[in-house]
Parts: C-alpha cells; structure tokens; sequence
C-alpha cells in the first residue's frame, strides 16, 4: 500500500507539479486549493501526510494546521511556503507540524522531508502501539467491586503528578500497581526505575539511590549514576520503603523536599525531577509510634493512598486471574493455552490465599507444567487447595497452608500464626477470650486474625 500525501495550495500549478513527481516517486496524491476542501479531504480520505501552503485565501495554513492536529494528531504536516519568516516557521512548530519548507520547492528537499515525516510517523505508532501492550501488561485483573474501586483510584491519581503511597499484604501487586500508575501518567514515556528497600543496608541504599564517584571509597574503581539519577524525568518506586533504615529515610526526606543531592564523594550538585511511588505491607501508623519510620517522610509520601486489597476480598476475580496466569504460561512457552473447568475454580475460590495472587499464579503455573493434558479438571488441584477426607468428600479444612509459597521465613511463619489461630477460633466456637486463652495469646491478635480470615 502507498502513502496517500494531501497537496493544499492556492497555486493550480504547484498542486499539478508536485502531484506529478509524487506519484512518480510511487506515493498517491489528493488535493485540495484551500483549508476548507483540506478538512473535507482530511474526514473522507484519511492521508498519510500533508503538505500545506501557509498563505491561502479564507481559512489560511496556520488555521488548518490547528484544525487537522485537533481532529487528527497523528498525521504529520509539512509547511510549504513563498514567504517564510522565523516567527511563522516557529508558530506553525509549536502547533505540531513536523517540518516547514520555503519556495521555490526543492523537490529533494520535499522528498527528504516527506520521507522523514513518514518515518517518524511509523515510530509515533510503534510507540503507541508498544504502550498500549505495556498497559495491558501490567493492568489490574478483574472486576469484583474492590478491584473496581481501586481501578477508579488509580484512573484518577494516575494522570496527575501526585505523590503515592500503595499498601497491601505480600502478594497483593502492590509493584503491578505502581507501574500500571507509571504507564498511564505524563511521565510514561520515561523510566520506571524501582528501590527494592528491603534488600540493602542502609549504607548500601544510599549509594543505590545517590550514586558515586571516582576514589569516593575503597572499592569505588569507577563512577557510579545512582537511581535518582537514572529516574530524572520519570518515577522512583520505593518498594517496601517500610524497611527502610532511619538513616536513609533522613537522607531521603531531605533529598525529596530539596529536589537536588550530590554523588557520594562529589561536590556537584545535581537537580532531581522525579515523580515517587512508595509501597508497603507494613502499618506506617504504628512504625511511627515504634520510632521505626519518620513521620514527616509519611506525610511527604502520603499524599495519595491506596489499599490493594487482599485475594481473598477478590475472590470473584479468581477466573479471571486463572485465565491470564495460563495465558502467560502459554505464550512463554509457545503453546496453547490450557483451560481450567468450572469445578477446579470453585475449589480455588474456597481456599484463603494467604500468599495472595502472587500464590495464584505459581500455583497456575505448576499446574500448567504437570497436568499432561488440555484441560485443568478439580482432581489435579492439590492440596492444601482441595483435598478430600478418607470417605472421598471434601474436607472441611483446606488443611495446612501453601508455607512453601513464601520466600522469607518470616513471611511463611506469619501465615502459619494465622493459620494456626484460624483452626483454633474454629475449634472453639468462634469464641475470641477462650481462644487467645487457650492458644496463649492476646485477645486483639485473635480479634483481628478473625477479621481478616472470617470478614463476614
């Protein structure tokens, strides 16, 4: 298929010649003798590019530019006219066309710039394009009314500038989140540079987040660029920022308030635009009532909140979060996806998800490896997800929970604690006093394992 180049000019002339040599060099034409027949062009034949003259009668080049980029911002205009000036040429950029050519028409020079106007065009379009995959890479699954509430959230933080705050348990997609609000804001053609605050010290974080520079210490060979560095522009996420030591959380809060910092071992002092993300699964509330976290960083960072809710207030997005688990598993191993039957999630929809959908979705992705064949039926779920007592019915308790799913011992030992107060409010009737009684507990902890496993 060829381009299709509208020609707007005043001049019949010019509209002959310049059509004539496009179509020799294999583009198709349209054209049109004023801006009025250019918008009427524009909605009936849909061109590639357009050349446009500046001086016409009636509606005049500059206003047909601002019509063509308000109704079709994707097509590229090239500006051809007899009298240029740098003020024009300068007025006609700002609007969006993409180059501007003086009479006499160089015909090279036009070929050059529709060329480039077409190139440059293609690149818009596989950058939309490859946007539009990132977005639905990381969207939000499913439509039960928590996960709707925090899809409107984010549709609405997104955009803006603001600071956010993202808690939620492990394994919520407290990260999916973060980058979800990354690609629909103004900054998604910059980087996403992530701070993993659970992982350095605090001396490590620092020189993480600051950078170096040559000699600044034994070891330093080489400079180093540090995050904030490479985030100019874009956003910063602070995952689990919770577990950030004090030290760096002073550093932070002066580096965020001042918007300026300094490599380690540097006397330069480099600005800092960034948008900052930060996430947590702990209670900030009650770090700072521990001295653990600063509360001056938590309202600096506090300026949006936004709660992912656990998988087991989801529950009616299981299918939903199956059927992309097994897509995924699919198109990373080149094969077709595999289905899951109707019974095999409704006994998935019966278990706690302590590992939340993060426990999901290696447990899709076992399940895709071992089941040998196209369909995932209810007798290849495993326990703890469903199992069946020794009469074959299902048993009451989804049995011990899936501890093997969690990375951290203190993570898997936290699941157990619940998991083990769970069977005992159970045992005992549902009754709080004598179940921290008996298991040798606060009467709050058991109230609140009984909120969060047994809502209703």
């Amino acid at each position: 298929m060829f381009p299709t180049i509208l020609i707007v000019d005043d001049e019949e002339s010019i509209l002959k010649s310049l059509s004539g040599i496009l179509m020799d060099e294999g583009f198709e034409t349209i054209t049109a003798t004023n801006g009025y027949e250019a918008l009427k062009c524009m909605e009936e034949h849909a061109p590639d590019l357009v050349l446009l003259d500046i001086w016409m009668p009636g509606l005049d080049g500059i206003d047909t530019l601002r019509e063509i980029k308000k109704h079709h911002p994707y097509v590229q205009v090239v500006m051809i006219t007899g009298h240029g000036t740098i003020e024009t040429a300068v007025s006609s950029t700002k609007m969006g066309a993409y180059d501007f050519i003086e009479k006499p028409l160089n015909i090279d020079r036009v070929i050059v710039a529709i060329n480039n106007a077409l190139n440059f065009r293609r690149l818009e379009e596989e950058n939309q394009f490859l946007r539009k995959k990132s977005i639905e890479k990381y969207a939000i699954t499913g439509d039960c009314p928590a996960t709707a509430e925090l899809k409107k959230q984010v549709g609405i933080a997104a955009p803006t500038d603001a600071w956010i705050l993202i808690t939620g348990e492990n394994g919520t997609g407290k990260e999916l989140v973060a980058r979800t609000i990354h690609q629909l804001s103004g900054r998604s053609d910059k980087p996403l540079v992530d701070v993993n605050c659970a992982a350095l010290s605090d001396e490590g974080l620092e020189n993480e987040l600051l950078g170096h520079e040559k000699g600044a210490f034994s070891g330093a060979a080489t400079k180093k660029h540090g995050k904030f560095e490479m985030a100019h522009g874009g956003t910063i996420f602070f995952d689990e920022i919770g577990d950030m030591g004090m030290k760096t959380q002073a550093t932070i809060l002066r580096i965020l308030e001042e918007r300026q910092f300094q490599r380690l071992g540097g006397g330069r002092t480099i600005p800092l635009d960034v948008r900052v993300i930060a996430s947590t699964n702990k209670d900030l509330k009650n770090a700072i009532d521990e001295g653990k976290f600063r509360e001056d960083l938590y309202f600096r960072l506090n300026v949006v909140p936004l709660h992912v809710p656990p998988l087991r207030e989801r529950i009616d997005d299981i299918p939903a979060l199956v059927e992309v688990f097994l897509a995924k598993t699919a198109e990373e191993s080149r094969t077709t996806p595999k289905k899951m039957t109707g019974e095999a999630i409704e006994a998935l929809k019966q278990y706690h998800w302590p590992g939340n959908v993060r426990e999901l979705k290696n447990l899709v992705e076992r399940l895709d490896i071992m089941t040998g064949k196209d369909t995932i039926d209810l007798e290849d779920i495993p326990a703890p997800y469903y199992q069946v007592d020794k009469n074959g019915e299902k048993a009451e308790e989804p049995g011990l929970y899936s501890l093997f799913s969690y990375n951290r011992l203190k993570d898997a030992q936290h699941a157990f604690e619940e998991a083990f107060i769970a069977r005992k409010l159970k045992d005992f009737d549902f009754n709080i006093s004598e179940t921290a009684k008996k298991a040798g507990v606060d009467k709050s902890y058991v109230k609140k394992v009984r909120q969060k496993i047994y809502p209703a």
